[in-house]
């Protein structure tokens, strides 16, 4: 029996493989769709691997040391290293400041860096480097007084599209430097709010189920041929079991040809892939490479999947020696078990919700139930097109000619945009999701941009430098006023604690204008004084000493610079300012408290922008540079989002360009495979003096209905799975309209895939159609 079996399989190969021009045609239209189908899958696969590569090349470059007292002592090899990075346009670059101890070609440094950059000196990645030539003197002018010498190699890249820099310094210490001994420290780990996790559950089933339905309509392309073979087969001898067989052979050949379609599309594809950078991501090559055992899944499961859909394609045909029982009439499709594959995905998202109580989340049922739901939404497809067509009667001879022809076979047309309906309804659900989880995540920061828009900031040796400081800011471009800030700690006149410290207080000199941003003041005037206590200590009297040179005097040995409370002090309370911050101790105008010969201080400057000009920020940056550690620009803004949402988020539309490529992909196939099916009916049509506009428009028809049907169908199922995910995660409904852009996006698929069959289409009218064999 096995080599019964074994030789009519061998039979469907060889039709498939030796059918002549259309058996060939058949089998690369399925092979096709399987191929671009499989090489999704590959790339899927793919992920976590990237992920790995991506992490540990982070985690190579992360320095192992500390700062300060505990820092270990300098060495032949040991290198000092600070935080520098940068932000252009939201995008970030990352930035290190690099100083040896020793000799330069001994000291540790970063993966990728050939040789360490002297001071000045910068050592840059691909990316930044393109970067620097694009945007021209706006970006370059913050690298002004370096030299590049140098490029980070892939090794210490998180990606190819990574901008990032070291940059040779000096000045350094270990008071504002690690000091490093090695590197590759590895991050720890940050657990996802509950939250997250089902957006990206969500997100992953949502992105992945059409493509296993991509690959299940392409196994089906060129079906109606088949079957009227298997009928030729049948009025020789064969028996329906032996066609069924020969039929699996034949689209067991195809599927095995996709696998080796897909794996080249694979292959070429990851080749292409290092050059694209999509919203911050960016991959190398060598990085994706599909986890072994989800590879073997690919590689068994499509071929069974093939031959599955296959025969159950074949157990609603009746194929006789006279012919095909499906070109008569044929049974209605029943509901109610798409409807139980509703009912079923929606109590699985009901019990499998997330646990507050425990934070965890149960990945595996809620993904079954959104594939269900999407499944049921998918299934339901076929029934409503069948159902809606047939009642379509009348009007013009393009829509006459797209009815009956959606009467005569709507499940071909159904098969057709069911990719489109189970993407639509799953991203009508993730994008209500993604809203209200977007509001979740994103963190309200405390800064009010109505009284000031950035921050600069600067460690400063003496406080007279705070003028120029807030000058420089000042005077920039797109700067409308600048309010000045100096800031520093005091040691009180008391005996040491338990611990040997002395006790302290952050004193702040400024103008009354920037005063009454920090703390509340009814009436101000040069040389007053307030006291604001701070809520873990009592509040300063007149007559307290303190000194303003603070922990600097016992390092630097300098004399103390003793300053007292006046008597006129009064005490106030302090508000959030502009930057959210709230500040505590003494707050002096410049001449009650002269700090011009005071050192280890800090200068804030509070700045107001033109609104709406984006370049300011960018000119502020390119103020501060790259090359100083102790001073940088601070954008403020009313929330931020948490960087897990914003990477699944860039995630996301990675994934969405990809699926809606490979959709347009699919429908496009499937329209020429349906044109090629109806090559002789065409050529009739034209014959008979049917107009090639007349033809076009029914493509179009043909199209249209169907997919409309499958918008109404993914806009109404998406929307009740959204409502549902969302309760699950304790959130509200922020928009009941998402589905007019999705929708507005497979309105204009159709146009595109009526436009690129419109060539084929021309060539199926020509006379030499009617030719038969």
């Amino acid at each position: 029996m096995i080599r019964t079996w074994l030789r009519e399989l061998g039979l469907g190969v060889r039709f498939a493989a030796g059918g002549g021009r259309s058996g060939w045609a058949r089998t690369a239209l399925t092979a096709a769709g399987v191929g671009v189908g499989v090489a999704v899958l590959l790339l899927a696969a793919s992920v976590p691997t990237v992920l790995d590569g991506s992490e540990a090349r982070s985690d190579a470059r992360q320095p192992v040391g500390v700062m300060g007292e505990d820092a270990a002592p300098p060495g032949p090899t040991t290198t000092l290293m600070a935080w520098s990075g940068t932000t252009f346009r939201d995008t970030q670059i990352l930035g290190r400041l690099l100083q040896a101890d020793g000799d330069r070609e001994e000291a540790v440094r970063p993966p990728g860096v050939a040789h360490f950059p002297a001071p000045g000196e910068l050592v840059v990645s691909p990316a930044l480097r393109e970067m620097l030539e694009t945007e021209g003197e706006l970006l370059s002018e913050r690298f002004r007084g370096t030299e590049i010498v140098g490029t980070i190699g892939p090794e210490g890249l998180k990606g190819p599209g990574e901008p990032a820099y070291y940059l040779g310094a000096d000045g350094l210490d270990t008071d504002n430097a690690w000091r490093v001994t090695e590197l590759g420290m590895k991050g720890g780990e940050t657990p996802l709010d509950p939250a997250l996790v089902v957006l990206l559950v969500v997100m992953l089933s949502v992105l992945l189920m059409p493509i296993v339905v991509f690959v299940a309509t392409a196994v089906r392309f060129g079906g109606e041929r088949r079957d009227r073979r298997l009928a030729a087969l049948r009025l020789v001898g064969a028996d329906i079991a032996m066609t069924r067989r020969i039929a699996a052979g034949e689209v067991l050949f195809a599927s095995l040809l996709g696998l080796v379609v897909g794996a080249l599309l694979f292959l070429v594809g990851r080749e292409l892939v290092e050059g694209l950078s999509i919203s911050t991501i960016s991959v190398y090559t060598a990085d994706i490479v599909p986890v072994w055992w989800l590879g073997a899944v690919i590689v068994m499961l499509v071929p069974v999947i093939a031959v599955a859909v296959t025969l159950a394609a074949l157990r609603g045909v009746a194929i006789g020696p006279l012919g095909v029982f499906r070109e008569g009439t044929t049974r209605r499709r029943r509901v109610w078990w798409r409807l139980l594959l509703l009912a079923v995905g929606v109590a699985m998202l009901v019990y499998f919700g997330p646990d507050d109580a425990a934070s965890t989340v149960n990945e595996w049922g809620i993904s079954a139930g959104v594939l269900l739901m999407l499944c049921g939404i998918t299934a339901l497809l076929p029934w409503a097109v069948e159902r809606a067509v047939t009642r379509m009667r009348g009007g013009p001879l393009s829509w006459q000619l797209a009815t009956r022809r959606l009467q005569l076979n709507s499940g071909m047309a159904a098969r057709a945009v069911s990719g489109v309906t189970v993407a639509v309804a799953g991203a009508v659900a993730l994008h209500m999701l993604f809203a209200a989880v977007e509001t979740q995540q994103r963190v309200e920061t405390g800064h009010d941009t109505d009284r000031a828009q950035a921050v600069a900031s600067r460690l400063i040796d003496e406080g007279a430098e705070l003028g120029p400081f807030v000058d420089r800011y000042a005077t920039a471009e797109g700067v409308t006023s600048a309010l000045g800030l100096v800031r520093g700690w005091a040691d009180l006149d008391v005996a040491l604690d338990a611990d040997g410290n002395r006790p302290g207080t952050s004193f702040q000199i400024g103008d009354c204008r920037v005063l009454r941003e920090l703390i509340e003041v009814e009436a101000c005037a040069d040389g007053d004084v307030f006291v604001v206590p701070s809520p873990d200590r009592e509040a300063l009297a007149p007559g307290d000493r303190l000194d303003l040179a603070g922990p600097v005097e016992a390092s630097a040995e300098s004399a103390p610079s003793w300053w007292t409370v006046p008597a006129a002090a009064r005490e106030t309370h302090s508000i959030p300012g502009p930057h959210g911050d709230q500040y505590y101790g003494v707050f002096a105008t410049p001449s009650a408290l002269d700090v011009s010969g005071v050192p280890s201080l800090s200068a804030v400057a509070l700045l107001d922008t033109v609104p709406g000009d984006e370049d300011v920020v960018e000119h502020l940056r390119n103020l501060a540079g790259v090359q100083e550690w102790n001073e940088g620009v601070h954008v403020l803004a009313n929330t931020r989002l948490t960087s897990q949402f914003a990477t699944i988020r860039n995630a996301l539309f990675v994934g969405a360009v990809v699926i809606m490529l490979m959709i347009a992909a699919s429908m496009v196939v499937s329209t020429l495979e349906q044109l090629r099916e109806r090559k002789r009916q065409l050529s009739v049509l034209v014959a008979f003096g049917t107009r090639r506009g007349t033809l076009g428009a029914s493509v179009l028809w043909q199209t249209a209905v169907p997919v409309g049907i499958g918008l109404a169908l993914a806009s109404a199922g998406g929307t009740a799975l959204g409502v549902l995910l969302l309760d699950m995660v304790g959130a509200e409904v922020t928009d009941w309209l998402a589905f007019l852009p999705l929708t507005a996006a497979g309105l204009g698929m159709i146009l595109l895939v009526t436009v690129a069959s419109l060539p084929m289409l021309w060539r199926m009218m020509r006379p030499d159609g009617l030719r038969t064999e």
